[in-house]
């Protein structure tokens, strides 16, 4: 069903505002690193967990595998080139580039390095420090660390030096004149408010002025204001607040997970207000994260792009109503393959969450729910798999029964020469069918 654009009856007042600006969180680690490579092996990317993924129900949409673009590595221009234009075309006004600096070490830098050094990745951008220890999590080893975040004297000081590059350059993107700066963790800063106050300071110092801070709310914080920080963004499924729905799944055993139903979680964020006065809303495609945790994995169900046009349309009306300044959506994510979250177009959806997005962007309004909130049907997967098997079983035994026919004619010349014209004509006839 469609209904109206919202911006119909928005006051003239309103009109004359910007739109939204439409960001997706963008991965860098599609590109062999040397720290990847001792963690993980020789030429481990993205992509070595993305294809091994394996389903955990009948019926589960996984393993994620890409099609426009390839298993792409994100150290080739033309590639980046190729998805700004791809995301420029369906709506999207930027990407937020996750930025790994370890007290001066960085990591999986080579593709940002070279985006800020090409002109022609003509895309607004911004950066989240994902300021966290990286450990074997992906493996059940939590409590290994592979590199650790120490926050040392310095690094309060080093850290906003590094960003300087990226803020002065001029598709950095600015919200209220400011650049604008994601900090992943802020809980886990030594002295936040002490460090903000040492990043504005040396921006003022060098001329560069005030810089916009925002906090993502992750790991149950969801108040930027004690951090000393301008605003909150979303990063769903953070802070869920929607039941499992595992016991109305035919899970394979020995999953220990959480499955939830995308319509529950979506809803969860559209009607969540805040104490502090600026957060920014923040969607995702889909979310389906076994690449990385297997057995572990945090499976939403129905993420297709019906329901999340229906979140993103949902979202950009809410926010045009509020008008809380100049505002900005994310989108989580254009590129986690691992996380089963992108906008990339993909086997199953090809461009499906990209016109997706775009529909949403441009006032369409089909839905005026969530259309997709079904569950496996277990009947329909019994019966399925039946049939399956049997027909698995017969394909095995066929495959069998030729493979001694074969040894049989190839250990009686006078047969093989008997049979000879009989498999020639067939062949002679496969060519015409």
């Amino acid at each position: 069903m469609t209904k109206p654009s919202a911006t119909e009856d928005t006051p003239l007042s309103q009109k004359n505002q910007p739109d939204p600006r439409l960001i997706a969180f963008y991965l860098t680690q599609f590109h062999p690193t040397p720290e990847n490579d001792l963690w993980w092996g020789k030429g481990f990317t993205e992509w070595t967990n993305v294809t091994k993924a394996e389903a955990q129900f009948e019926g589960h949409y996984q393993p994620h595998l890409p099609t426009d673009f390839g298993f792409y590595d994100l150290r080739l221009r033309e590639t980046r080139r190729d998805q700004i234009d791809m995301a420029k075309q369906y709506g999207v006004d930027g990407f937020c580039y996750h930025y790994y600096w370890f007290s001066g070490k960085r990591i999986l830098n080579a593709p940002l390095d070279d985006m800020l050094a090409d002109a022609k990745s003509d895309m607004p951008f911004c950066l989240c420090w994902a300021n966290e220890n990286w450990t074997r999590r992906w493996d059940g080893a939590d409590n290994e660390i592979l590199i650790a975040q120490q926050y040392l004297p310095d690094d309060d000081l080093n850290f906003i030096k590094s960003l300087i590059p990226f803020f002065e350059d001029e598709r950095y993107i600015r919200v209220d004149g400011k650049p604008y700066l994601i900090v992943y963790r802020p809980q886990h800063l030594s002295d936040p408010c002490k460090t903000v106050e040492i990043w504005r300071e040396y921006c003022r110092s060098i001329g560069l002025g005030e810089i916009h801070l925002c906090s993502a709310l992750t790991h149950g914080n969801e108040d930027y204001t004690q951090f000393g920080f301008d605003s909150g963004v979303e990063f769903p499924p953070h802070n869920l607040r929607a039941a499992s729905i595992n016991k109305q799944v035919p899970l394979y055993d020995g999953f220990i997970g959480y499955v939830g139903q995308y319509a529950d979680i979506a809803r969860s964020f559209i009607d969540r207000t805040y104490g502090s006065a600026r957060v920014f809303k923040t969607v995702f495609p889909s979310w389906d994260n076994t690449a990385r945790t297997h057995k572990r994995a945090f499976i939403v169900l129905n993420g297709v792009p019906d329901n999340y046009e229906y979140w993103l349309a949902s979202t950009i009306d809410l926010v045009k109503q509020r008008r809380a300044g100049d505002e900005l959506i994310f989108i989580n994510a254009w590129n986690e393959w691992a996380e089963g979250c992108h906008l990339e177009p993909d086997r199953r959806f090809g461009h499906g969450f990209m016109q997706a997005t775009l529909n949403a962007k441009n006032g369409l309004r089909q839905f005026t729910l969530f259309p997709h909130t079904e569950l496996p049907d277990p009947v329909e997967i019994l019966h399925s798999s039946f049939w399956q098997d049997i027909a698995d079983v017969i394909s095995a035994h066929a495959s069998q029964a030729l493979s001694r026919l074969r040894k049989a004619v190839h250990r009686r010349p006078w047969l093989r020469l008997a049979l000879l014209p009989a498999v020639r004509f067939a062949r002679m006839i496969r060519k015409y069918l």
